[in-house]
């Protein structure tokens, strides 16, 4: 049997693989979700996307596909393929190592299945860059706006491939899996979290290092933050930030996402930042593109309604793997997006703002994202958008109004 060898990055293959075999939600959900498909996979012609080390190839295979094409760019690839032969498989499944883009399939396929979701679910890895200023703390009577434009070394997902892969060999009226992905954002408290990273610093042995602060805050909370939180830690009902039609989604859409979001908070507490999960849903094959309504997530895009009973779709209509902090935990776990201080919200109290996840124009490797958020007061203002500062380094821009509208540099 060959055997891959690459030094760290073949350690990097085999620690990656590990990593994601050995998330039970993940892979148990796809199995369950091939088998729920299996009279659309039986033979039929199937591509895996990105097919690491194959296991979803074989779980094709297994459910009876006539022939799976396993696609990846990296060198996995050619280990997927000694393990294709492990199983005795290399009847049906051609591994093709390459990218989507470049790869030759001389056939129309019905199937298409990837495990393309990133961080955030459009992202592979994020890594922060040097943040700037701190925010201010304002007096209650004043309206506050905070606008953040970061830039965090991005690797895209594989969905951009799973668009490519549809576009190019899917059948009218083939299965994709998953079908549909949805992200949120939801504003967090996080004490616990807090106090170990920043309040250790307050007294150290009976010593005042409060002196450390703004390099512990810098150091704690510059990054995105990939962490496991529960549901107690979300303070209102989620936001939907993007829903994602497999069947319908065009590489220009992934360009830019601009949400717009209210929340309304469900309880007195501190709020420490924004928490970012998604699910994604295995439905069955569209009759055509423009005949695909799949059932609306039950989650309002502006939920100040405390009355709302679910924060995403019931999994009785459709298989869901979902990353939210009220389930089973996942390798993605939750991505948190932390303030350098807390900001005291009351119960019912509105949490308003905009998000803005795009790729940089100088560098699709690169992410800008835009947040802005206010709390609302006994001023009811709408904040006013602010200038865009560079992406890189990092910066904050603050404003407040006052009691005239009239704005306030800080």
């Amino acid at each position: 049997m060959a055997v891959l060898y690459l030094g760290d990055v073949g350690k990097h293959v085999i620690t990656a693989s590990e990593f994601l075999l050995v998330d039970r939600v993940r892979t148990e959900t796809y199995r369950a979700a091939i088998m729920q498909h299996q009279s659309a996979i039986a033979g039929k012609v199937v591509v895996d996307v990105g097919c690491g080390t194959g296991i979803l190839s074989i779980f094709c295979a297994q459910a009876g596909a006539k022939r799976v094409y396993a696609v990846d760019a990296s060198e996995i690839a050619l280990q997927a393929n000694e393990v294709v032969k492990a199983n005795n498989l290399s009847d049906t499944v051609i591994v093709l190592h390459g990218r989507v883009e470049d790869v030759e399939i001389d056939e129309e396929v019905d199937v298409i299945i990837s495990e393309w979701m990133g961080y955030m679910l459009l992202y592979e890895f994020l890594l922060f860059s040097p943040s700037g200023v701190n925010a201010p703390r304002l007096p209650d009577n004043w309206f506050w706006q905070v606008e953040s434009v970061v830039r965090r070394s991005l690797i895209a997902s594989m969905l951009g491939s799973v668009i490519t892969a549809r576009d190019r060999w899917l059948k009218p009226g083939g299965l994709i899996l998953p079908s549909t992905a949805s992200l949120y954002m939801a504003p967090v408290t996080h004490p616990d979290r807090y106090s170990e990273s920043i309040d250790f610093w307050r007294n150290v042995y009976g010593i005042d290092m409060s002196a450390m602060l703004p390099l512990a805050k810098q150091c704690a909370f510059e990054e995105p933050c990939v962490e496991t939180i529960t549901g107690e830690n979300v303070l209102t009902w989620p936001h939907m930030v993007k829903r994602v039609d497999c069947y319908k989604i065009t590489i220009h859409e992934l360009e830019s996402v601009t949400t717009e979001y209210k929340f309304k908070s469900m309880m007195r507490a501190p709020l420490h930042g924004f928490a970012f999960w998604f699910d994604v849903e295995f439905n069955g094959p569209a009759v055509s593109p423009m005949n695909n309504h799949t059932p609306a997530l039950l989650v309002d895009n502006n939920p100040i309604d405390g009355s709302q009973t679910k924060k995403r779709a019931n999994p009785n209509e459709a298989l869901v793997l979902s990353t939210a902090p009220e389930d089973p935990p996942t390798h993605w776990q939750q991505t948190m997006i932390y303030f350098y201080d807390p900001i005291e919200v009351e119960q019912d109290q509105l949490i308003e703002g905009s998000a803005t996840l795009s790729q940089s124009k100088e560098n699709p490797r690169f992410m800008n994202i835009h947040l802005e958020y206010a709390k609302a007061s006994s001023i009811n203002f709408m904040a006013q958008p602010g200038t865009v500062l560079p992406a890189f380094p990092s910066e904050l821009w603050f404003s407040k109004q006052n009691s005239k509208g009239e704005t306030v540099d800080t």
